[in-house]
Formats: structure tokens, sequence, C-alpha cells
């Protein structure tokens, strides 16, 4: 799944946990996937960020 399709499923989930009339067991599979997408969006972007890093002391050492 790309970074905004989990962003957008997120935000489904929250929609969804917000309204209410879930069952326990609905709402602790819900709240589990959503936790799983975020870790996934957070490394995602954990790698983006070194990645960015590299090449910005690529160019530094280049200059």
């Amino acid at each position: 799944m790309k970074y905004t399709e989990a962003m957008k499923r997120i935000e489904d989930i929250v929609s969804e946990l917000e309204s209410g009339g879930l069952s326990l067991n609905e709402t602790l599979k819900m709240f589990e996937e959503g936790s799983d997408l975020l870790k996934r969006c957070r490394e995602e972007i954990e790698q983006a960020e070194k990645k960015i890093d590299d090449l910005r002391l690529s160019d530094e050492e280049d200059a």
C-alpha cells in the first residue's frame, strides 16, 4: 500500500472510530489496523528523511 493510500485508510479508520457504534472487537481490530498503518507510514517517512540527509551530505562533499 502506498503512503497516501495508507494515510487515507487511517483517516477512514479514525472517522469510523469517532462515529462510535462499533463493537469492542471491531474497535480493537480497527485500532490495530490503524496502528500498523501508522507504523508503516512512519518508517517510510524515516527512510525518505534518511535519503534526503544522504543526498544533502553528498552535495556538501561535492561542493
